[in-house]
């Protein structure tokens, strides 16, 4: 069912029907299955607003200008306070920043390259935010386009029945575990449709930042939280997405 491509014109791209979903529920353990397992100038996105107002002008990666205390900082939300992440702790390219957009995507709409590891939500003026993600084991991403049919601060996980069976400890949670710093999810949650069917594929935040840039999920997008809180503010829903 993948159309993994590394090409950035996805314009061609057609819908793909859903399937293997039931191997993707039941593979991983807890955290480790996807949704289980140049400054930034403020000229550059003046005029581009979100529901929540102005969008955020992104920082260099440069160790001068993004070190841990700008970029990644503790950050206290919703009651909860995520840790620091220390400069150097993953590979530089993966830290949020300002691109040349290489999608050709319009303004507003979320690209996610599998191969790549990155995420890019499209900016005016061919600029866009890339953030870097974690992505689905070979064989258990879902790719093609869809939207954002809703999105959620602090979601609640649900383990699907496959994962309960293979591990009863996980019965506890049957009905839900509730949002927190452990929560497989992570601070936000992005929920993918494509047409009026829920793919059972998020975009989401991760408390195991460390495995940006690796395909370890069962195929959700995993981000680091501070990233995902940054994404979020920016998206509204309906937004489209685009996975390849």
């Amino acid at each position: 069912m993948l159309q993994k491509s590394a090409a950035s014109n996805s314009s061609t791209l057609p819908d793909t029907p859903l399937s293997r979903r039931a191997v993707l529920l039941g593979a991983g353990g807890l955290l480790l299955s996807g949704c289980t397992r140049t400054l930034g100038v403020d000229g550059l996105v003046d005029g581009f607003t979100t529901a929540k107002g102005p969008v955020r002008p992104s920082l260099s990666v440069t160790e001068q200008t993004a070190r841990s205390e700008v970029m990644y900082p503790s950050l206290t939300d919703g009651g909860y306070e995520l840790p620091e992440i220390t400069y150097g702790r993953f590979d530089p390219k993966y830290r949020r920043q300002l691109v040349i957009d290489p999608t050709g995507e319009p303004p507003g709409t979320i690209v996610v390259q599998l191969q790549e590891r990155f995420l890019y939500f499209v900016m005016p003026g061919s600029q866009a935010i890339r953030y870097g993600v974690g992505v689905g084991e070979d064989g258990l991403s879902w790719s093609g386009r869809g939207r954002i049919q809703y999105k959620k601060a602090w979601p609640k996980w649900t383990p699907p029945p496959e994962m309960i069976e293979r591990k009863p400890e996980l019965a506890e949670f049957r009905g839900g575990m509730p949002g927190s710093l452990t929560n497989p999810l992570g601070a936000r949650a992005l929920y993918i449709y494509q047409g009026d069917q829920d793919t059972g594929y998020r975009v989401h935040g991760t408390p195991q930042w460390w495995t940006v840039g690796q395909a370890l999920s069962s195929g959700c997008v995993r981000m680091i939280n501070q990233d995902v809180i940054d994404l979020y503010d920016r998206v509204v829903e309906k937004t489209p997405i685009v996975i390849i």
